[in-house]
């Protein structure tokens, strides 16, 4: 009856792959298309200025924040995430931490313990505790 939705334009092509017998301890700084089925302890992070996207396998899970304009999650991931332009959660996707996001997209089934935070809601409602991700500060600046 539903047919599986196709692959995105924007997710585009994957320049990274960590496999599923891979742990990297530490953060990340990427730039591309980041394909995780592996596991990460640590911060991920899109390279300011650059055309990124983060995809988490089902496989696969992050634990730290991450930092990138595309993040699609169906895996584990413990931490905020910050996107940029938009955040999708496939139908695995288990999270745990607050999506601050412009676009977010959550397939039945996706599990969120957090909140959500709208990207323009931040600065309108006047959180003096908000920072933005230091990767945008600057290149906003």
């Amino acid at each position: 009856m539903f047919k599986p939705k196709p692959i995105r334009p924007d997710v585009g092509a994957i320049d990274t792959l960590i496999g599923p017998q891979v742990t990297i301890r530490g953060d990340v700084m990427f730039c591309g298309g980041l394909y995780v089925e592996g596991h990460i302890q640590g911060k991920v992070v899109a390279e300011a200025g650059e055309r990124a996207v983060l995809t988490l396998a089902e496989q696969g899970s992050i634990e730290g924040e991450v930092q990138a304009p595309v993040v699609v999650i169906n895996g584990r991931l413990t931490g905020d995430v910050h996107a940029h332009e938009r955040i999708e959660l496939a139908g695995k996707a288990r999270v745990q931490g607050n999506l601050h996001y412009k676009v977010v997209e959550m397939s039945a089934g996706a599990q969120l313990t957090g909140r959500l935070v709208h990207a323009d809601a931040v600065p309108a409602a006047g959180h003096e505790g908000a920072v933005q991700p230091e990767a945008w500060a600057a290149a906003d600046a």
